[in-house]
């Protein structure tokens, strides 16, 4: 009797060893650079490789990060991020800065890195490099302003999310539909803008950059360079090549010259200056127009063609910003946070 005891303990113990819950589960997951890459089939720990990735992310899953990419605690001068996420360790990020801390995010121990935005011609490279520095799979999944409700659908099918990817997707869809159909109807009025960067205002988002898609979907954006940058910085001008421009309105980034430039001798004889016709874009905790170019840029489709086209613009901008927030930040805004965000945002 012992001996068959001995002997079904034996067959039970080679049989759960065997069992494939004890193993974790695989699955092979091909991203947008075309790389097949084998990921746990439930994934709980995550890094995003950028400040583009991390916002898009943290809509969907906060609860998986294990790090930040970007140090959201300087932007967040609102409260409008849930301090545990701010308490995060800060790994820095693979592009824009480049101070990826690859020791630091591999001990961290996360089971994937997710890079999200511009399908750039080293995707395939810079993930296979990041893979191999870090031990940790990395996938690339590709998101521009059109495709980002894809993207979400994409990532809520990886993380095991899509109830609550497709609600952040109806969202984003809903709005770009309502904005295609706004331009549809301005035809060939669009105004003729140029958004202005930096401390001395000599910087700008030029046409054809991936950031500046909101502005070529939404205005006849003036700043047409020979090499659009796709930094965040923009393209250097001088005060002369602006004059030539003599933009109608200007959309003068967070930090540059919005307060001081009536008083501004050099910006005396724009036309938008002279006119009034200048506003500041809203920040809190991330600009609605981009930097990075990421999901809050939906926010500059709600808010921008009610100040351009408000005569084709027929729903509540407060209550759609509102919704927003709710539902990408996880945040109530209150009236005071709204009209702190939004002091120089619209036109006296």
């Amino acid at each position: 009797m012992k001996k068959l005891l001995s002997l079904l303990l034996a067959l039970a113990l080679a049989l759960g060893l065997c069992a494939p819950g004890l193993a974790e589960e695989t699955v092979v997951f091909t991203d947008d650079a075309g790389r097949e890459v084998e990921l746990p089939a439930q994934i709980e720990r995550l890094v995003p490789s950028g400040p583009l990735a991390q916002m898009v992310l943290y809509a969907l899953a906060p609860d998986l990060f294990v790090g930040m990419a970007s140090d959201w605690n300087a932007d967040d001068n609102l409260g409008i991020i849930d301090p545990d996420f701010l308490a995060l360790p800060y790994f820095g990020q693979l592009y824009g800065s480049a101070d990826l801390n690859v020791e630091q995010l591999a001990l961290a121990d996360p089971q994937v890195v997710v890079d999200i935005g511009e399908d750039k011609p080293t995707s395939t490279e810079d993930m296979d490099t990041l893979q191999a520095q870090t031990g940790v799979p990395s996938v690339f999944i590709s998101a521009t302003l059109e495709t980002l409700p894809d993207a979400y659908r994409t990532l809520g099918a990886l993380l095991g999310r899509e109830e609550r990817a497709e609600e952040l997707a109806a969202f984003l869809e809903r709005v770009y539909a309502r904005t295609s159909e706004i331009m549809e109807q301005v035809g060939e009025d669009r105004a003729d803008v140029l958004y202005v960067l930096g401390e001395e205002g000599l910087n700008v988002l030029a046409a054809g950059s991936y950031q500046g898609e909101l502005l070529d979907m939404l205005v006849n954006n003036l700043a047409v360079v020979d090499n659009p940058s796709s930094k965040g910085t923009g393209n250097a001008v001088d005060m002369e090549q602006i004059a030539l421009w003599n933009p109608a309105f200007v959309l003068f980034a967070p930090g540059s010259i919005y307060a001081d430039v009536a008083q501004m001798d050099t910006w005396s004889e724009i036309t938008a200056i002279v006119n009034g016709d200048y506003v500041e874009v809203p920040k809190g905790p991330h600009n609605w127009m981009g930097m990075p170019p990421s999901v809050q840029r939906y926010l500059g489709l709600i808010w921008l063609p009610a100040v351009l086209y408000p005569e084709y613009c027929d729903y509540d901008v407060k209550e759609e910003v509102l919704e927003y927030y709710r539902l990408f930040y996880g945040c109530e805004l209150t009236d005071e946070q709204y009209e702190t965000l939004t002091a120089h945002a619209f036109l006296d």
